[in-house]
C-alpha cells in the first residue's frame, strides 16, 4: 500500500504472509491479483456541504423561510417537493413565512386557525428541523386583520385591548410550547416618517404602543421562561437605514430602562442596492455607522439574529453573470462583518432560497426598471447554486 513512504521490511514480509498462495508456479511467480492501494476519502468543498453544516462552525444554524402553501410565493412552499427538498437539505431550522402572522391564524376575534402553521410545524418535526415563531405582534396596522383595526374595546377599552393580546400570544406560544423556543414577539414597532412608535389600535386602547409591546414581551416570558424573545426590525447596513438604526436603539434602551424582557434583535437583513457606490462597484454601505450600532446593541446586552436575509439588485445591470458577482461579492461583505460579532451572533436565515420564489418579485420597491427578476437568493430558477450561496458559504467557513 502506498503511503507515501517506503515499507520497512517487516512489514513487507508481514504483507507478503497475508497474501493468498493462488497461483504459484515453481519460478516464483503468482496470478494473484495485485495488491489494491485504499481508496482515499474525497475532500469535500464548500459546495458539497449543507449551509447549515458550515454555519454550525460558528455554533449557530442557517435556516430559510418557507411557505405552507404556494400563495402569493408560488411554489416556495412544503407543497413542492423538489423546493422542500432544497430547504431540509440546506437547512437546520425554519421559519413560516407568512401562517403565524395575525392575519393568518386570526379570522375574527373569537377563532384561531392553526391549519397551515401546524403543517409546516409537523413537516419540520418529520425532517429533524427546528422552527423560529414569526410573529406575536407585527405592531403595523396594515398587517393587522381588519377586524382588529376596527375592533370595539367597549366601556373599558385597556382591560379589554390587554386581554385580546394577551389571550393571542398565550394561545399561539402553547400550541408549539416545547417546538418554537425563539420567537419574534414584536416586528417592526416604528414608525418611519415620525421616527415614534406606530398608532395601531391595541396601542391606543391601551394607552401607549409602548404599554401594548412591553405586554407583549412580558406575557410571552411568563409563558416561555427559557425561550429567546426577538424584537425584529427591518433594517440593514446601508445609510438611508441609519436614521432608522437610532430610533430602534431608543426603544432597546427604553426596553431595558422598563426592564422588559426582551433577548435579542433580529436585524432583517433585506440588503439592498438602490444605487452604486462607485469606489466599490457595489451598493453603498455605512460600516462604521453599522458597527457602531451593532456595538450599542451588544453593549446592552442583546444577542443579534440574521431574520430575513436576501438581496435587493436594483441598481445592478441586467447582465446575469455581472449582476450575481455583485451580489455575492457585497452579501460577502456584510456577511464579514456580522459574523466578526460571532459571540453575539444566533441563527441565520434567508427570506426563502430561490429567486422566482422570492417575495422581493411582488415588492414593488425592489422591483428593478427593466422588469427583470431580482436575483437575490443562493439559487436560481432551476434550483442551482449561484455566486451568492458561495459567498455565504465562504464566509461560514471563514468567518
Amino acid at each position: 500500500m502506498d503511503r507515501g513512504f517506503p515499507l520497512s521490511r517487516r512489514a513487507a514480509l508481514a504483507g507478503i504472509a497475508a497474501l493468498p498462495l493462488v497461483g504459484c508456479g515453481i519460478d516464483g511467480t503468482t496470478g494473484a491479483a495485485p495488491l489494491a492501494s485504499t481508496p482515499q476519502p474525497q475532500k469535500q468543498t464548500l459546495a458539497d456541504r449543507s449551509l447549515d453544516s458550515l454555519a454550525q462552525r460558528g455554533g449557530r444554524r442557517f435556516g430559510s423561510a418557507i411557505a405552507s402553501t404556494p400563495g402569493y410565493t408560488k411554489g416556495g412552499s412544503i407543497q413542492n417537493p423538489r423546493y422542500a427538498e432544497l430547504v431540509r437539505a440546506q437547512s437546520g431550522i425554519v421559519v413560516p413565512e407568512n401562517e403565524l402572522k395575525w392575519q393568518a391564524l386570526r379570522p375574527d376575534p373569537q377563532h384561531f386557525d392553526f391549519a397551515r402553521a401546524d403543517e409546516i410545524v409537523h413537516w419540520a418535526k418529520d425532517n429533524a428541523l427546528a422552527v423560529r415563531g414569526h410573529n406575536l405582534l407585527w405592531f403595523r396596522p396594515q398587517w393587522f386583520p381588519e377586524w382588529l383595526n376596527t375592533y370595539d374595546f367597549g366601556a373599558n377599552p385597556r382591560m379589554q385591548a390587554e386581554q385580546l393580546l394577551t389571550t393571542h400570544i398565550r394561545t399561539v406560544v402553547d400550541r408549539y410550547r416545547g417546538t418554537i423556543h425563539s420567537w419574534d414577539v414584536v416586528n417592526e414597532a416604528i414608525d418611519h416618517d415620525t421616527h415614534g412608535l406606530m398608532k395601531t389600535s391595541l396601542g391606543t386602547a391601551m394607552g401607549s404602543a409602548e404599554a401594548a409591546l412591553d405586554l407583549a414581551f412580558h406575557t410571552a416570558r411568563e409563558e416561555l421562561p427559557q425561550g429567546q424573545l426577538v424584537y425584529n426590525d427591518y433594517m440593514s447596513w446601508e445609510p438611508q437605514h441609519m436614521a432608522h438604526c437610532a430610533d430602534v436603539l431608543r426603544l432597546l434602551e427604553g426596553f431595558r430602562k422598563r426592564d422588559v424582557p426582551v433577548d435579542a434583535l433580529g436585524i432583517q437583513s433585506h440588503i439592498e442596492m438602490f444605487s452604486i457606490d462607485p469606489a466599490t462597484g457595489v451598493g453603498p454601505y455605512a460600516e462604521k455607522q453599522w458597527r457602531s450600532f451593532l456595538d450599542e446593541v451588544v453593549g446592552m446586552g442583546y444577542r443579534l439574529l440574521i431574520t430575513e436575509f436576501d438581496v435587493k439588485d436594483k441598481a445592478l445591470p441586467a447582465d446575469i453573470a455581472i449582476r450575481d458577482a455583485k451580489v455575492a461579492d457585497y452579501a460577502r461583505r456584510y456577511f464579514d462583518v456580522m459574523l466578526s460579532y460571532g459571540d453575539h451572533l444566533d441563527d441565520i436565515l434567508a427570506w426563502g432560497l430561490v429567486d422566482k420564489f422570492s417575495w422581493l418579485q411582488n415588492f414593488a420597491p425592489a422591483k428593478r426598471p427593466d422588469g427583470l427578476e431580482v436575483r437575490g437568493c443562493p439559487y436560481d430558477d432551476a434550483y442551482q447554486p449561484k455566486p451568492l450561496r458561495e459567498a455565504i458559504a465562504t464566509a461560514f467557513a471563514t468567518g
